[in-house]
Order: structure tokens, then sequence, then C-alpha cells
């Protein structure tokens, strides 16, 4: 049996009833195989893919907290420091019912090849609990977030580990959580990203995850003589990365038609009005029937259906495994010609394969949503630097960042006889500089 096969058995082996950790080693490991059969007995020797794919740390703890009634709950924290080879652990926390120890592992471990792909000194790593931010109170988000801090802060630190936000954790989560840092470690430091911008946040952070999908994507079309300008754009999510998408690809010259949240989704077809979905969503935090309400064109859905509209490109910004075999079917059904992933492994590895198998072009994520991540290690600049930069400068960045990712994974894809296969050209890409690092540093 090969070094690979080996290894995606022993972690499936190791790691039982963790689906999503399973899901992305084997990706990443059937991508970099090329690399790791031109030496496959070093790599044995030096215990390389156990060391790869093994977390550096693992961190579980309990999180009390009370509720406006008085009524105490305890949830799951989990902070999973997977590799520091090319710079701090850094990775977002996220707050969602879903969340268990196998999909933070598999969050770190994407982080790890995203974050190397920036060309940014930042490792991977990922946190977060199950706990359920909807519908609480602001006092109540505030006991949670202030919990959680109290065990979080012995592993974190600007030079060490460096959280920031991810689903359900936004702003508000955010600074809840500094100032519970600061008052645990009396410590002014750049050691959250994502903060407000009064106390060391960065211009730009907002929109980076949502914008950088859409600059990548216009540079993949670009590349591929395909010119985004005048394309239709279906998008999944309602969140902070899908509503920025949106917002993007109106800049571009695109036409996003759809968006959903948990319960259903939106198609307009005059284009999502961006101003009524920020209102909706990230004001009043209601539903999609809202946005519906107020357009008399839009037709508001129950349940999944996004990716059966009529589109060029698909953007798929909710969450993990929400594009399956039957929506990539449907997707090249009806012409698509691009799907860029936003969320963190939202295609399964069928529907991947479908939609490469039948010529479409597809970016994954760890490629296409790294604009978030690098304006984070932008923003920990700014904070080192007790600097802040403009806008336009974080975003001038921001767009040469994701110019250059897709021109590296590009040129690996290339290099190892696998043009257009952008998959294994990121993972290929993001696994070299990591590969390099690691082999430096000894067997650590």
């Amino acid at each position: 049996m090969s070094y690979i096969d080996e290894t995606i058995e022993r972690v499936i082996q190791q790691n039982p009833s963790q689906p999503e950790f399973h899901q992305a080693v084997k990706e990443v490991l059937e991508s970099i195989r090329p690399v790791i059969e031109k030496d496959e007995e070093k790599y044995r020797k030096n215990a390389l893919l156990e060391r790869l794919t093994t977390p550096e740390r693992q961190i579980l703890f309990r999180v009390p907290w009370v509720d406006d009634n008085g009524q105490v709950h305890v949830n799951n924290g989990y902070r999973i420091q997977f590799n520091s080879a090319i710079g701090p652990y850094k990775g977002g926390l996220r707050l969602h019912p879903s969340v268990n120890l196998g999909i933070i592992k598999f969050l770190g471990f994407e982080q790890v090849f995203k974050n190397s792909l920036t060309g940014l000194p930042i490792g991977g790593g990922k946190g977060g609990s199950d706990f359920d931010p909807k519908g609480k109170s602001d006092r109540e988000i505030m006991a949670f977030c202030q919990s959680f801090m109290n065990e979080l802060y012995k592993y974190i630190g600007a030079n060490e580990d460096v959280p920031a936000g991810d689903i359900g954790v936004g702003g508000r989560e955010i600074g809840f959580l500094y100032g519970q840092y600061k008052r645990l470690t009396n410590q002014y430091e750049g050691v959250l990203t994502g903060k407000g911008l009064s106390y060391g946040g960065s211009l730009a952070r907002t929109q980076a995850t949502g914008y950088g999908l859409l600059y990548i994507t216009e540079e993949m079309l670009k590349a591929n003589g395909i010119d985004l300008k005048g394309k239709t754009v279906v998008v999944s999510g309602a969140g902070n990365v899908a509503t920025y998408a949106i917002e993007k690809a109106w800049q571009l010259g695109a036409k996003p038609v759809t968006c959903s949240d948990s319960t259903g989704w939106v198609y307009d077809p005059d284009g999502i009005d961006v101003a009524l979905l920020k209102e909706v969503k990230e004001v009043r935090r209601a539903r999609l029937t809202e946005y519906a309400a107020k357009k008399p064109k839009a037709q508001y859905h129950e349940g999944r259906g996004v990716w059966s509209v009529k589109c060029d490109v698909a953007l798929p910004c909710a969450t993990q495994n929400e594009l399956l075999i039957d929506d990539a079917k449907a997707l090249v059904k009806n012409g698509c010609i691009a799907v860029a992933e936003g969320a963190n492994m939202p295609t399964t590895i069928e529907a991947t394969q479908y939609l490469q198998q039948n010529g479409v072009l597809f970016i994954p994520g760890k490629a296409s949503n790294a604009g978030g991540v690098a304006t984070s290690a932008l923003e920990m600049s700014q904070n080192s630097e007790r600097l802040s930069w403009t806008f336009e400068e974080v975003d001038a960045k921001l767009k040469g960042i994701m110019i250059n990712i897709f021109h590296n994974l590009d040129k690996a894809a290339k290099d190892y006889g696998y043009e257009k296969n952008y998959v294994v050209g990121a993972n290929i890409a993001g696994f070299l500089k990591v590969l390099d690092a690691m082999n430096c540093q000894g067997i650590v």
C-alpha cells in the first residue's frame, strides 16, 4: 500500500466519527500524491504525513454561562492548533450547534494550506463551540464569550495563536472576546482579528472574504479567456461572505441573482438588492422572507434549491457540503462555466469531480476564500506597527494577494501535469511551502 493510502487509512481509524476531517485529509493527500511519490520512502521515514495530519495541540474545555432567566448552561469549547511551521496559528472561531471536534479539525487542517497560499507568515488553527448565538440577547452573548475566553486566553497570543471570526462570530462577539482577554491578561495586543475600527481593527476586513472570492474568480476566468462582466451569478448564503461577494459581483459588472439562509432561498431576477439584504440580515437579523416581501419580483422558496437556477458562475458561500452531486449535475445542465467556493469545503468530493469532468472551472475554498484570513494577517501587521491603513490600501493588497494565489496554484497545477485542475494546484502550492518549513525545523 502506498504511503498516501496508509495515511488516509490511519486517519480514519484514529479519528472515528469525524467524516468532515476524513474528507478534508483525503482531498489534500490525493492531490499531493505526485509530490509524495517522488520520494516516498524519505517522507515515510520522517513520518511527514503523520505529522501533517495530526494537530500539534487539541484543546477541549467546558463553557458554563448563565442566561437571562438565571439558568446555567454548559457548552463545549474547542481550539485546534494544527500546524505552526510557517507562523503563529491563525484561524477563526465558529459558534454553531453543529460544531464538534471533527468539524474543527477539518477546518484547522484546511486552514494550514489556505494560510500558506496567502504567502503570509501564518500557521493553521481553528476553534469554536456548539453554542448557538441565534435568539440570544446581547447580555447572553457576552456571558458566553467571557466564559469562553476565561479558558481560551491561556493558549493564545499575538505571537502564538491569533483567532478571528467565523460562522456565528462577528464584530459583536469579537469585541466581547477581546475585552475579556484584555481584562485577564492586562495586554493590549493584536491577539484577535476582526476587531472594531476603534480598537485595532482593519478597514476592509468585513468585506475581505467576499471581495477576495470575486477577485480570484475574475482572475481565473480571465486566465481562461472569459470576462466576468455580464455574467449571471448564483450565490448561496446570506452572511458576511455571501453579502460582500454579491456586492463585489455587482461592482465587477456581473449580476448576482440569489442568496439563501438556513430556512430557504431567494431568486431575484432583477439582481439581489445589496442594501436591502444588509438591512434584513445585518440590521434586523431577520429571515429572507422579509427580503422577498419588499421586492415584488423576488421569489422565496423554502429549503434548498439555489443551484437549480440557470447561471454562468456559482459561488457556494454558506457552509460545508452544501453543493451535492445532484446540484453539480443541475449546474452543468444549465450551462454553468465556473464554481468558486466562498465557504470552507462546501462542495462534496463527488460533486467537485463531476464539475471538473464536465469542464467547469473549479477553484477550492482554501484558495478562493483566503481573502478573509489574508486581511486578518494584514490587521496583525497594522497592530504590530500601531498603524491604520486606508480602505483602498487594504483592498489593493487583498486584490494583489488573491491574484498571486491564483497564479501560484495555476503554476503548480501545470508543473505537475494537472493543467486547469485548480484543486490539485491549490493543495500542492500550499503544501510545498509547509513541507519546506517542516523539513527545515526538524522532527517537531
